[in-house]
């Protein structure tokens, strides 16, 4: 990733990021080999780091505004000292102590009263098939799809699903398990927000039982992660990570790979110096409804914790669009 030079003018401006979508989302094929890496075709190559605006903490933020015409601009002359400085004068770990007092708990709280109420009706637009979305939301609404495009061809490379059990872990609106139980997979799916389960029950039933009535439905259940149990040959995790720390990240990703036999697939929001840079930047400008907090994680911290509970990394790839990026991973038993 691209460095910062010494002399550094740094300038987020959401509003010519908003109205100029020109960069074609990338959806980047899966390696098998463990070891290898990613490189873009030459005549696809960027010198230049993505935009600041392609972050997810910033997602929140420009999901949260109703016009496209937001312009922020964050100015550092000298030094990386310098920027340093100038994010110094925030405290967004107030405003998340804040958060999580008027809700009575943690980031677990946080994140379930956000996505029942304000978070629930911004996503579900974003999720769902409305035009009653802006250029950024309807961004994010094709990355996310690539992901589970990219997923959907994973599981189906190696044969048919029909019978196979999967657990669909944080399903939000049912985006991956409806496709699954199209295969003839049996979905198990679950989600911490009542009104995502609820919303992803009304769409299965539409999708499913009105065109097939063989298909199994998926069961829907409304849980954490933590309180997920069970068996089932693959687990599927995505975007989920994101409202986890590092420390915690660790511990799910452990929990996870102990419901799956054969697969377990994750995507999550990759951390580089750069990323992190800038999601600290984000912080400085909140949406104005209370969003949860966002973490990111180093690909090595992720595959370490693997590691660790005897998994190891078959498959990567990365999904990016404008304002939308994933890593996505496929882990197996060593």
């Amino acid at each position: 990733m691209a460095s910062l030079a010494t002399t550094t003018t740094l300038s987020l401006s959401l509003s010519s990021s908003i109205n100029n979508l020109s960069r074609t989302p990338i959806s980047l094929p899966l390696s098998t080999p463990t070891t290898s890496t990613f490189t873009l075709p030459p005549s696809k190559r960027r010198l230049s780091p993505p935009p600041p605006s392609a972050l997810p903490p910033l997602i929140s933020t420009l999901t949260d505004t109703n016009t496209d015409a937001t312009s922020l601009a964050v100015i550092c002359g000298g030094s990386v000292a310098a920027l340093a400085a100038v994010l110094s004068l925030s405290d967004p770990e107030k405003r998340r102590q804040q958060q999580a007092e008027v809700v009575g708990g943690g980031d677990k709280e946080v994140v379930r009263e956000y996505f029942n109420g304000t978070g629930f009706q911004r996503w579900k637009k974003i999720y769902g098939e409305t035009d009653d979305v802006n250029k950024v939301q309807l961004d994010i609404r094709v990355g996310h799809a690539k992901t589970v495009e990219n997923v959907m061809k994973m599981l189906t490379e190696e044969g048919p699903l029909k019978g196979v059990t999967v657990c669909d872990a944080g399903c939000g609106t049912g985006l991956l398990s409806i496709p699954l139980a199209k295969e003839g997979a049996l979905v198990s799916a679950s989600d911490i927000s009542a009104a995502m389960v609820a919303e992803a029950q009304n769409k299965a039933r539409e999708e499913l039982q009105s065109n097939n009535t063989d298909l199994v439905m998926p069961k829907f259940e409304v849980s954490d992660l933590e309180s997920l149990n069970g068996k089932y040959d693959t687990v599927v995790c995505l975007d989920v990570l994101i409202h986890y720390p590092q420390n915690k990240a660790d511990a799910m990703i452990s929990h996870l790979a102990s419901l799956a036999e054969n697969r377990l697939i994750l995507s999550f929001a990759p951390k580089t110096f750069y990323y992190s840079l800038l999601k600290r930047i984000g912080e400085l400008f909140p949406g104005p409804s209370k969003a949860t907090r966002a973490y990111l994680h180093a690909e090595a911290d992720v595959e370490a914790a693997l590691q660790k509970v005897g998994w190891k990394i078959q498959k990567r790839g990365l999904i990016t669009t404008q304002f939308y990026f994933a890593k996505l991973i496929e882990a197996v038993p060593v």
